[in-house]
């Protein structure tokens, strides 16, 4: 049974975004509901009625509202908002006022900036006049080869603003995985900033950004936005012209293109690890309304909020946190390293900027626990009501870690979904409890369910996620994919109508989700499966280990475990340590997934965007071929698993 952990005070609920909704669906549908589960209930009984009452209780800006709610309620095919016309930049440039929109914090937490409403509005207006005298309109593409600058939020809006599709990623990636991207969607502008700082050092972005203007015929137009230093030289980049000329026009206005509800507006991409990504194409309005409900009614966001995420514009946190703007809320963007020159460096501006939200990873949370940061003590947070994090399992320890040493009264939001969807299976709730290493509840309108070998539902056993009722921020299509092959196999191939996410998870008696991580990385050894995050719960706890990677190998007609982990440093996997771990993790998991070997490497190969890849490492082991090793942070960590297969023997 998990340890209750945090129970939200009774003013706290009566003055939630959540409690003011149940009340709005209750007036509107002369219902009773009352608390979370049963307006959950609800909202994936009565499927149309609940997403019209989001669109109605957030404000959603159309100039045609919709004729229907959902048509053809089946997976793939479901039609939503049938005849609604709207603006996604619209929608979060409704307010435009001197209310602080955005503010830029460079590595090591210095403040480089910040924009009003207005300000921003007038950005974005001169933005996009620029692009439409480079002839993009609706439907054409412009990518984004940015840090998380203001900027890249005003390239984002202008796109927006004309019914063109806007997609970036991190500028760490390779010429390789820029192009295997931007190579695929051929953009008719690109916005780059002259280069980056990580961990105290500078890189540039010019010479990748002038090696992809001239592989990418369709490109008319870099932008170069100054970023490390004063005044890049544009002409190094073909079609090259520096931000401050592109902005320079006498645009006051700004003419949102009214269209329809599913009109592209972001192409992300899957992590591409084990092939060419795939690009996935989310529409606006399933977009708005999907972060409209999280950031409103899960996160209790409003318009006197600073809200802060770390991510880059690669991740689909990046696209989460942006819908901020329709709130009103003050959004912190911040880029380079969160650990330098030390992991209190985020808390530190938490406390400056006197932020009520505070978005991060499950890594980043061990990491600060692992060093020794009291971020509570050290800093004032009275501000801080939120902490969520994502990205990958957060242990139950790291929960106790949270209330023990940020806040004892805050919101701890673990929340999981994907780029898949650009939004969450299941999040937090601000009128719930928290329960040491639970997500605390299945988002609202997202039928998601724990399927078992035989595809039945199952309560307090481990399963596959689905979702077995259609919402709507599905993907609208993948780029150049005839007759939806790729998007049909991706997500429907196992269950034909029902949504197979790819993850394994358990729904507790009181509604709570466990996530054990991929479904297609479980260890399954003598037939007895186990997530692998189940291992990283009792491995990465351990002082004497900073870091852990574990896969399944064939062997003998059956599987065997092998765990690699990366030591703190002045530290050794002598023979004491091996059976220490070996009984942790037969005491706590079952004897079947004790390691047959346990290998100490000195790194760990994870993707740009935090995630361990166990399927890459079960490659290179395997002396398979790992396709795509652009789309890693740190791609030279798989060489330390060349040749382990013999060496293990």
């Amino acid at each position: 049974m998990s340890k209750l952990l945090w129970k939200p005070s009774a003013e706290r609920v009566a003055h939630a975004n959540l409690t003011r909704f149940i009340e709005f669906v209750n007036r509107r549908h002369d219902l009773c509901l009352d608390g979370y589960d049963g307006l959950y209930r609800w909202s994936v009984a009565e499927i149309p009625a609940f997403w019209e009452a989001v669109w109605d209780f957030c404000g959603i800006r159309s100039s045609t509202r919709h004729d229907a709610v959902l048509e053809n309620p089946t997976m793939p095919g479901a039609k939503w908002f049938r005849g609604a016309r709207l603006n996604f930049a619209e929608n979060l440039l409704r307010y435009r006022d001197a209310h602080t929109a955005l503010i830029f914090v460079r590595e090591g937490g210095t403040v480089e900036g910040s924009v009003t409403y207005a300000e921003l509005y007038s950005m974005a207006a001169r933005l996009a006049r620029f692009l439409r005298a480079q002839g993009v309109g609706a439907g054409d593409r412009v990518g984004a080869f940015m840090p998380n600058r203001i900027e890249t939020v005003v390239g984002m809006l202008a796109t927006a603003s004309l019914g063109a599709i806007w997609s970036s990623c991190s500028p760490d990636f390779g010429f390789h995985g820029v192009m295997d991207r931007f190579g695929q969607i051929e953009p008719k502008v690109l916005l780059t900033a002259d280069g980056y700082f990580y961990n105290g050092k500078t890189f540039d972005s010019l010479a990748r950004a002038a090696e992809v203007a001239r592989a990418i015929p369709a490109i008319r137009r870099v932008v170069v936005v100054p970023f490390v230093s004063q005044k890049p030289d544009v002409e190094k980049v073909p079609h090259g012209i520096a931000w401050t000329d592109a902005l320079a026009n006498d645009a006051t206005e700004l003419d949102f293109a009214q269209l329809p509800f599913d009109h592209p507006l972001y192409i992300l991409y899957s992590s591409g690890t084990t092939g060419v990504p795939k690009c996935i194409v989310h529409g606006a309005g399933g977009t708005l309304l999907q972060h409209a409900k999280e950031l409103v009614l899960h996160t209790d966001l409003r318009r006197d909020d600073r809200i802060f995420y770390f991510t880059t514009c690669g991740w689909m946190m990046w696209n989460w946190l942006v819908s901020s703007l329709a709130t009103g809320a003050t959004l912190v963007l911040f880029d380079g390293s969160p650990a330098h020159p030390d992991p209190s460096v985020l808390w530190k501006m938490a406390q400056d900027l006197g932020v009520t939200v505070f978005g991060t990873s499950a890594k980043f949370i061990n990491i600060c626990e692992k060093a020794g940061i009291r971020p509570g003590k050290s800093f004032d947070l009275s501000k801080l009501h939120a902490v969520l994090s994502t990205g990958s399992p957060l242990s139950a320890e790291d929960f106790e870690w949270v209330y023990a040493e940020v806040k004892s009264d805050l919101q701890l939001a673990s929340i999981a979904g994907g780029t898949d969807i650009v939004s969450c299976f299941m999040l937090g709730s601000p009128i719930s409890e928290v329960w040491a290493g639970e997500i605390q509840k299945r988002g609202l309108g997202m039928k998601v369910e724990a399927w078992n070998d035989d595809g039945k539902p199952v309560i307090g056993q481990k399963g596959e996620l689905v979702c077995t009722a259609p919402f709507p921020s599905m993907p609208v299509s993948f780029w150049n994919d005839p007759g939806d092959a790729q998007y049909c196999d991706a997500y429907f191939r196992h269950y034909p109508g029902v949504w197979r996410h790819g993850d394994w998870l358990e729904i507790t008696e009181h509604g709570g989700i466990i996530m054990y991580g991929r479904s297609d990385a479980t260890l399954n050894p003598g037939g007895v499966r186990i997530g692998t995050s189940e291992i990283y719960r009792q491995v990465e706890g351990m002082e004497e280990i900073v870091d852990s990677v574990v896969v399944g190998q064939p062997w003998q007609n059956d599987v065997r475990v092998l765990l690699f982990v990366v030591l703190r440093p002045g530290r050794t996997l002598d023979e004491t340590l091996v059976k220490t771990i070996k009984s942790r993790i037969r005491a706590n998991t079952t004897p079947r997934h004790v390691p047959e070997k346990i290998i100490a490497v000195p790194d760990i190969p994870r993707t740009i965007n935090g995630k361990k890849v166990e399927l890459a490492v079960l490659k290179t082991i395997l002396g398979e071929p790992v396709k795509n090793k652009d789309a890693l942070a740190n791609p030279e960590a798989l060489e330390h698993f060349t040749g382990i297969a013999e060496l293990a023997r």
